[in-house]
Formats: C-alpha cells, structure tokens, sequence
C-alpha cells in the first residue's frame, strides 16, 4: 500500500468532497447520484430536507435511507431517498452519501449543480473506486475486478470478475509474497554477520521453495488463456470455401442478417465479428472469408485474414455443403490448415450445411460422424441448436476449471516478472553467489508480486493509467 498521499496529490486530493451520476447517463426512471468526501453531510444539510422529522444530515446513522427533498433555496428540485454511509464504512472508507432521484436529465442536471454549487467537484473516472483503494478497502486487483464486474456481459465473466473482487486472487499472491518476506529477512540478516559465515536461511529449504512458488505462478500464466477468453468471449472461426453457408450460419446463429448472404463467390472479403451468449458463456463468432484460389487483391487479402483468425480462434467451425464435398477433400483441407495453426489444441467442429438440397443421405455418413460432424440446414435454422449445444460442451470443463485464474494482462506480465526473477535466485543459488546478490534477486520478485496488488506502486502513472478506465461514478 503507498505510504504516503503526499506522492499522489498530483493525481487527486483526498480532502475534497466528490460527486457524480452513479448510474448510466440517460433519461429513466430513477437516477443515483454518489457524493463521498469529509463535507458530504454538511454539503447535503444546505439542500436537503429530510420528511417529517426534523433530523439533520450530520445526525443521521450510517446505513440508513431517508425520504426528503431536494430544494435549491425555494425551490423544490425533487422528492428523493438519500442513503447515508459513514466513514470507515463505506466503499471509499469516506463520508458517503447516495442520492436516489428520479430519472430525468433535468433533475440529475439540477442536484449535480446544486452540490458543486455547495462546495463538491465532479469525480473523475473511477475516483471513488481510487478512494476505495487509497483507504484501504480494496487492493489493486480487487479494483480492477470491480471494472471487469461492471462490464461483464455473461455468468461466466460475472462469477471470474466476483471471485478476485472478493480477494481469492490477492490472498494467493500474498502468500506468496509473505513466504519470500520471511526468507529475504533470514538472508538479509546474514548481511549482519559478514565475518561470521553463518547462514540463518537453510538454501536447500530455499530451493524448495522456489520449486513451489514457481510451480504455482506457472499455473496463474497458464489460467491466463482461459481467463481472457472468458472475459472476452471464446472465439470462433467460420470457416470453409466460398458459398458454402458461412454468412448464412453467422446469421442463423446470431438470429440476426449480420452478414450479406449471396450466391456470388467471394461476396466476404473481410471479417465479419459479433458476439452471442450460450449458456452463460460468451462466444464471439468471426465469420472469414471463402478459402480459394483468388486474382482478386482484395480478396486475397480476406483470405490471408482468415489464416490469421484461424490462429486467434479457439474453436473452428469448418463450414462445407454436404452435398457436394467428399471425406478425402474434407482430410486434404484440414490437413492443410494444420500448416497454418500454431496451437495443435484447437477444437475443429465439422458443420455439413444444406442438408434440406440432400436428396439422399450422404455417401460414407459414419465417417462424417466420426469426424465430429453436426449436419444443418442454416437457411432454414434447422439443427443449429446442436451446434450450439457442441460449443457449450467444447469449453464447459475449460471455464469451470477450479482454481485461480487470472484475465488481466496487467497481472499476466508482473507475474511473468515475478517468476524470472526467482528463475535468477535460482540460478544465484546454484552458483553460489554472495547473499546480497540473493536479496536483491528476491525483492525484485517480491516488487513485481506486489504491483498486482498494489502493495508497492508508487508510480501515479500505473495508477492513473488504471482508474482512468472506469466510469465516471465508479
């Protein structure tokens, strides 16, 4: 945690009182307005007037809402719930005070001029969450989590961005760090006796230690994949030669005309993306242009594309018309597209389209089974929820998957940071270097563990650069 205000009074002052519409920007039915900082409460006693009894503000008990109005001299601006949070408690740590109004743009207008009329500012993007974590009520990456939390748009990023709000996450890397406090102190204390040639720090427990520490801050890099694709959705590739159904099948599943259908060839010369949730899980479809031989530059260049999305992607939908694609074509193309992937781990799903032009069942149907193959008709939206059903198997044990995992390429690179370090303690160890040279390697690590929670940033840009990103009432 930073030790001082003093080196962040460039970035904001802690002794102002802030405001700001705390839900989104618009016309509704109702609108909260946050207010936190020292003066709330005697900010609030100059424009509002509580119902029936006559309490002041600076008398009311935390944790309590209180019907009154909103006046501006004379004037009566609205009829409101004012919720009062008093300091430590809160989500600052601050005064803090929620002001329910009704959801005009007028009356938000009103009651935002009327408190920076009275003494408040306007709150920068994320300040009260900056508050949050200056008082200690959240560390770093429990502040990012209330970011991810806000934006997720599916279960599954919901439960990831709430499980490291409530510290799973920051309790693992801090005990981590602990465990290396309590070695570097043994090694530090060497540097006391340099005459001596004690060694209070057992090296062989050291090693061991490395091992584990190392072995866990692998698997933390190794969630990352699965993190990023749940906070962002897994990505799926449509693939397939032109005028096989590819737009058609982006549209069926999206239920919407996202791309052009057309019976010309090569009429997708670009990416086309949306995004769909299934079963809590978001999955962002990237409908590529037709695979051929092509004269068109452009074209070519859509195809080039789709190699590139082929590589992002996690999931590939190989989209081929039934009725005219033999099993040998089928082999010979995914065999060429292994050329091209760099991840052999790749989920490859088979969609034999236009089944309602089959007349008869398609030659060799077992093999199109046991090559995982979904039949459909995308024009008509026949089959497509097995489709779906497959993608939701393909990742379901991949999102659940237990322990920790982390989404934030922040974290992803202090960790990758960390784990060099102790890789140089290691290789200091073996090589039997002085203990000065040990702690140094270590308190190394030990900064960039520390940066993910914020227990040794310093630098007003990392966190400038952190709470910029959050909304303007957050």
């Amino acid at each position: 945690m930073i030790n001082t205000l003093d080196s962040l009074a460039g970035l904001m002052k802690m002794d102002t009182t802030i405001c700001a519409l705390a839900t989104p920007p618009g016309t509704g039915a109702i609108a909260v307005i946050r207010v936190s900082g020292k003066n709330t409460f005697s900010i609030l006693e100059k424009i509002f007037i509580p119902t029936g009894k006559r309490l002041r503000v600076s008398d009311m008990s935390s944790h309590t809402v209180h019907l009154g109005r909103i006046v501006d001299g004379d004037e009566m601006i609205d009829e409101v719930l004012l919720t009062i949070f008093r300091a430590p408690k809160s989500y600052t740590g601050q005064d803090v005070a929620e002001i329910s109004c009704h959801g005009s743009r007028y009356i938000q207008s009103s009651i935002l001029t009327l408190l920076m009329k009275n003494g408040a500012i306007m709150a920068k993007p994320g300040e009260f969450t900056l508050r949050a974590y200056l008082n200690g009520k959240l560390d770093l990456s429990q502040a990012e989590a209330v970011a991810d939390l806000i934006n997720a748009e599916a279960r599954s990023a919901h439960q990831l961005a709430l499980k490291q709000m409530r510290g799973g996450f920051s309790s693992e890397i801090q005990t981590m760090r602990q465990s290396l406090i309590d070695f570097v102190s043994l090694i530090e204390l060497e540097l006391d006796f340099p005459e001596e040639d004690v060694e209070f720090a057992d090296r062989s427990q050291l090693i061991n230690l490395l091992a584990s520490l190392r072995e866990g801050l692998h698997k933390l890099l190794d969630s990352f994949k699965m993190g990023n694709v749940i906070k962002n959705g897994v990505p799926v590739a449509i693939i397939g030669k032109p005028n096989v159904g590819k737009s058609t099948l982006l549209n069926a599943l999206l239920n919407d005309e996202r791309a052009i259908v057309s019976d010309i060839p090569g009429t997708t010369r670009d990416t086309v993306e949306d995004t769909i949730v299934l079963d809590g899980i978001t999955f962002r479809f990237i409908d590529t242009a037709g695979l051929r031989q092509s004269d068109d530059v452009i074209e070519t260049l859509g195809i080039a594309r789709t190699y590139e999305k082929i590589n992002q992607a996690r999931i590939i939908l190989y989209v081929f018309d039934v009725n005219d694609t033999t099993i040998e074509e089928i082999e010979a193309n995914l065999e060429d597209f292994r050329h091209h992937i760099q991840d052999p781990d790749k989920k490859f799903i088979l969609v034999a389209n236009k089944t309602d032009l089959l007349v008869e069942a398609p030659r060799h149907f077992a093999n199109f089974v046991e090559l995982d193959t979904v039949f459909i008709s995308a024009k008509r939206k026949e089959n497509t929820t097995l489709l779906t059903d497959l993608l939701v198997k393909s990742v379901r044990d991949f999102v659940n998957a237990e322990g920790t995992v982390i989404s934030n390429i922040r974290h992803y690179e202090a960790i990758s940071k960390a784990d060099a370090a102790l890789a140089k303690v290691e290789h200091d160890i073996a090589a039997g270097l002085s203990p000065d040279l040990l702690s140094s390697d270590i308190r190394t690590a030990l900064h960039y563990l520390g940066e993910i929670t914020g227990t040794t940033i310093t630098s007003e840009d990392i966190l400038g650069n952190i709470f910029s990103k959050f909304c303007i009432g957050k």
